[in-house]
């Protein structure tokens, strides 16, 4: 299975739309103390993810380097530099999770389902990104789809999951 492109260099530029949401996203939030966590969540929440172009843009309004956003966009791997899929399906992978067998859960999705980690299937369906400690760890493995907490999840479980978001089975 062909993946969607999940790296900045394979994206197609932001649109106006999302330029406009980053710009107003700047507005309202530059001068908040601290404010490249809000601006990127702000962001985040509009969009679904943050364009490229955002970081210059943050950069520029609160007088600080590309780098500088850059960094901080890139540390915490809750923040999506690529449009997600229709469902996104965060698998757990802490410690209770993995003594109970996330790790074949993250195999299975690869060999089954021809999609890995922090990647989405080239039609757009399915987005998988880890998670480290849902707090589900008493039914574990946990995962959550689409906001939606998930334990005890098996093998059968997730290829029921992945074929209700449209993936292939």
């Amino acid at each position: 299975m062909t993946l969607r492109a999940n790296t900045a260099a394979d994206r197609p530029p932001a649109t106006p739309a999302q330029l406009q949401a980053i710009d107003e996203s700047i507005a309202e939030l530059q001068n908040e103390p601290g404010a490249t966590l809000p601006i990127l969540h702000a962001i985040q929440a509009r969009l679904g993810f943050v364009p490229a172009e955002a970081v210059a843009k943050i950069a520029a309004a609160l007088n600080l380097s590309r780098a500088d956003v850059h960094g901080v966009l890139t540390y915490y791997h809750d923040f999506r530099q690529a449009p997600p899929g229709r469902h996104v399906l965060k698998l757990c992978r802490a410690e209770a999770c993995q003594a109970m067998g996330c790790e074949r859960l993250v195999d299975r999705l690869a060999a089954e389902h021809g999609v890995g980690m922090r990647e989405t299937t080239a039609d757009g369906g399915l987005t998988v990104e880890p998670v480290y400690c849902l707090g589900n760890c008493a039914l574990s493995p946990a995962a959550l789809l689409d906001d939606r907490l998930i334990g005890r999840l098996t093998a059968e479980r997730l290829d029921a999951l992945v074929r209700a978001t449209g993936g292939r089975s």
